[in-house]
């Protein structure tokens, strides 16, 4: 027995960071940094966008870009992980450290078997046969809800199996350390539940320290044993995640828990309702399948099976399901970016599913979108000014170049960004600020309806509730219509007058949002409602 042990001294830490700094182009993204973290435990690590917390990660992994200067230390069970050469560091992640990062497709070989993906990650760390490889590999994928899917592409998969995978491959040699960094962003709240719920039994069943970074201070609360608060580079505040959050000091911590807890939408009065400005009618959307072979096919899948909603003016109406519910599907109809193979859309009153040429333009300006991801939809070498004012390129009749510049001096000032924006590029902007420039863009044409797909998903509870006031703000003062899809249930009870549940192509409820939320009808709808992450009560 070890002197350490008789005289009852505290084990050594899993992982110890003394005084880390990190600096990029000048810029100090890193500051003095300690923290340490003990076998088995689970350390949640909050902040808003640019706080750091995942250039921390990185700097864990010794993954940081070559041009980055740091100095201090990270050890993992007293191994001096800092000044380590590549070929060193190698060796350590994936056996001694997994990551799980936010999109799973980047992680993963889109031509490649995912069970030969994660026997990969085993033969990279272990002298073993090509067949004891594959059989940790199935093992592993078994483990994390997968025993059929060896054999399969990523693109064959869910979101939610896909993040799976990404688990197995980090999670196959039973590393000490799993860093998960924003694992469940994209993910549906049942889906998001089983994701966390897989990760916090392996964390406990393989006594594997897990740090998991994360915006979502409600998925802390539910997930860690502890929290460290990150602002600008530094931990403002760390502590047993019960009682720090129920009792943060800092400024920083109290401002990331008062813009989680999102308020609730009362809806609009019965005398606001008017003609709607959207109208599905028993739409139903199908996709070919593959044929079996040269005498048999399969059905085609019916994606939207007979939904049918409306949005008036003014008003947000949400529509929530989980992944593979349709949703997406759906919205495409919706968009006029696929056709149905029955039931219509109307834009205004008009027929807008069957509109073609001249008519179909015409309509267009009166529906616009805003996704997930503004930077995927914007060209990086095209001014602010050109984006927004795209467009009007697409009109038989476009404003002149002095009324467009106008027209977009006055989105930007619209959405809380200044004329001086206009000559900037993406790239010189923060995830919020583009979002915002994504609704100048939808803005321009002075539409009536709004489409949101999964809006705010991606980013921090700060900037989320700033898009979110911005949002409400702008459909009052202009009466805009807003559909919008999202798999977070706070934010669409935070901002949605009505709500619409689709599971498998269907929409099984609807009606108003807090009615819904109140009393839902639908065991699906309960299911939802019930994995909605919430804070623990009392310390």
């Amino acid at each position: 027995m070890t002197q350490a042990a008789t005289s009852g001294a505290a084990p050594a830490p899993l992982l110890q960071i003394d005084a880390l700094n990190v600096s990029i182009g000048g810029v100090q993204i890193i500051k003095n940094l300690s923290l340490q973290m003990g076998a088995g435990e689970i350390l949640g690590l909050v902040g808003a966008s640019g706080s750091g917390k995942s250039m921390l990660a990185l700097a864990i992994m010794q993954l940081l870009p070559t041009y980055a200067r740091s100095s201090g230390a990270v050890r993992l069970r007293h191994e001096t992980l800092t000044g380590m050469g590549e070929t060193e560091m190698q060796h350590v992640r994936g056996r001694d450290i997994g990551m799980v990062f936010q999109e799973p497709m980047t992680a993963l070989n889109p031509l490649m078997r995912v069970g030969d993906q994660v026997a990969e990650t085993v033969r990279l760390h272990r002298s073993v046969s090509g067949a004891e490889a594959r059989r940790m590999a199935r093992e592993t994928l078994a483990l994390v809800g997968l025993p059929d899917e060896p054999d399969r592409l990523p693109y064959e998969l869910s979101g939610g199996q896909r993040q799976r995978v990404a688990i197995a491959m980090a999670a196959v040699l039973a590393p000490p350390l799993l860093i998960a960094d924003e694992p469940t962003t994209a993910l549906d709240a049942v889906t998001q539940m089983q994701v966390l719920g897989l990760l916090k039994d392996l964390a406990r069943t393989r006594n594997m320290g897990l740090i998991l970074v994360t915006h979502d201070l409600a998925v802390a609360a539910q997930m860690t044993d502890r929290v460290a608060v990150m602002n600008q580079g530094e931990i403002v505040e760390v502590g047993a995640t019960r009682s720090l959050l129920n009792a943060l000091q800092h400024p920083y911590g109290k401002a990331l828990l008062a813009a989680a807890e999102l308020p609730h939408k009362r809806g609009l009065p019965a005398h606001a309702k008017v003609s709607p400005v959207l109208l599905a009618s028993d739409v139903v959307h199908e996709y070919p399948r593959r044929r079996r072979s040269l005498w048999r096919t399969s059905p085609a899948l019916r994606a939207v099976d007979g939904v049918s909603l409306f949005v008036d003016a003014g008003e947000t109406v949400g529509l929530v399901g989980e992944s593979g519910s349709g949703k997406s599907s759906l919205l495409r109809v919706i968009l006029a970016l696929q056709r149905p193979q029955a039931g219509e859309i109307r834009l205004l009153g008009d027929a807008f599913s069957s509109a073609r040429g001249a008519a179909l333009r015409r309509l267009r300006r009166s529906i616009q979108a805003v996704f997930q991801d503004p930077y995927g939809s914007f060209d990086p070498q095209w001014t602010v000014e050109r984006l927004i004012a795209e467009p009007f390129f697409l009109m038989d009749s476009p404003p002149s170049s002095a009324e467009r510049r106008h027209r977009v001096s006055g989105v930007l000032e619209q959405v809380g960004l200044s004329r001086s924006d206009a000559k900037r590029l993406p790239h010189e902007f923060s995830g919020g600020q583009r979002q915002r420039i994504a609704i100048a863009r939808a803005l321009i044409t002075e539409p009536s309806l709004i489409v949101f797909d999964e809006a705010v998903s991606a980013l921090d509870v700060l900037v989320r509730a700033q898009i979110l006031e911005l949002l409400t703000a702008l459909s009052e003062r202009l009466r805009l219509g807003y559909l919008f899809v999202s798999h977070d249930l706070n934010v669409v009870r935070s901002i949605a007058d009505r709500i619409y549940v689709m599971q498998q192509g269907r929409i099984v409820e609807h009606g108003p949002t807090q009615a819904v939320f109140a009393a839902p009808r639908h065991a699906y709808t309960a299911s939802l409602i019930a994995a909605i992450p919430t804070f623990p009560a009392g310390p």
